[in-house]
């Protein structure tokens, strides 16, 4: 396209043609990328992984459970607070970009495993720990990258063959919520983007899958 729009404006430029006929030409708009994401039998193997009882794998655990129940931005998970949560009820308080605030809904085995954890960390840090809900094993915030080695440790446990990392587990967290028939702007609104354009790349990833399974299934695919 652009080998096509510059040959005609030289030509334009040398007199040869009285106006350029490829002036109003625009390239193409690529099409988006479309997300990764994991299977539920891959989710299933994830959440299968034996947990030793130690304070960091329980930890590892509840956080990729909390992930996947929520959806949320790695930053957001690693700046949750205690009282963000209200556990009685099922909901986890996030704020996201520009301090914006919004509620998630989390299941009862979220739930379960937040409880679990709760009494883990009070009984390792009666005092000293921060206000962050996950922290390391001083009691101080929990660190991106030790976060994202601990997520890329389940997922060699759990013989996964791509490489684990956090946005991975926000669009498969997506991706599951339309698969089920969660409508977009719920979807929108607990993945907290401003814009419902940037939440409908999923739906284009839905109608890839359902364009693979086509191909596979039909007797004249």
């Amino acid at each position: 396209m652009e080998a096509i729009k510059s040959f005609y404006a030289f030509q334009a430029v040398e007199g040869r043609m009285k106006e350029n006929p490829a002036s109003e030409l625009r390239s193409p708009r690529l099409p988006a990328r479309l997300p990764r994401f994991l299977s539920r039998e891959e989710m299933d193997r994830l959440f299968s992984v034996p947990v030793d009882g130690s304070f960091e794998q329980a930890r590892s655990r509840v956080m990729l459970e909390v992930l996947y129940a929520t959806g949320v931005r790695v930053s957001e998970l690693l700046s949750l607070k205690l009282d963000a949560m209200n556990l009685d009820d099922g909901w986890v308080r996030v704020f996201g970009k520009g301090s914006k605030e919004r509620l998630i809904p989390i299941h009862e085995r979220a739930v379960s495993l937040l409880r679990q954890y709760l009494v883990l960390r009070r009984a390792k840090f009666p005092e000293r720990a921060c206000a962050e809900l996950f922290v390391n094993r001083s009691g101080r915030s929990l660190s991106r990258a030790q976060f994202w080695r601990d997520l890329r440790g389940l997922g060699r446990r759990a013989g996964l063959s791509q490489a684990l990392h956090p946005h991975l587990l926000r669009h498969t967290f997506a991706t599951h919520l339309l698969q089920g028939g969660a409508d977009l702007r719920s979807v929108q609104e607990m993945l907290g983007h401003a814009s419902l354009s940037t939440t409908q790349i999923y739906t284009h990833l839905e109608r890839s899958a359902l364009k693979g399974a086509h191909r596979k299934f039909h007797p004249r695919g």
